[in-house]
């Protein structure tokens, strides 16, 4: 008789777990600020160095880290991706409450 896998649905009457959009998304999101339109995505770490446009330090490989680049930009988002940048978690959420 062939093994079973066990299953991974929620067991019965089990609490339900609220979806985590971040995770599901993959850390894709869209923000608004006074400088554009914005796509963010949360990295868990990279294997090259980067530097924070924001700080001018480097991003070292590993460190988890955001990527944005604007949506809205001149020649659509596809031309924003191209100019997308590199930012420390702390310096991207700190650019926000700076706008």
């Amino acid at each position: 008789m062939p093994s079973r896998r066990p299953s991974r649905k929620r067991p019965w009457g089990a609490q339900h777990q609220p979806l985590d959009m971040d995770r599901a998304l993959g850390g894709v999101r869209h923000e608004s600020a006074a400088d554009g339109e914005w796509t963010v995505r949360r990295l868990r770490g990279g294997d090259k160095v980067y530097v924070c446009p924001a700080c001018r330090q480097d991003i070292l490989p590993g460190t988890p880290h955001v990527v944005a680049w604007q949506r809205d930009a001149v020649g659509g988002e596809a031309a924003g991706l191209e100019d997308r940048r590199h930012w420390h978690s702390s310096c991207w959420e700190r650019r926000g409450r700076l706008r």
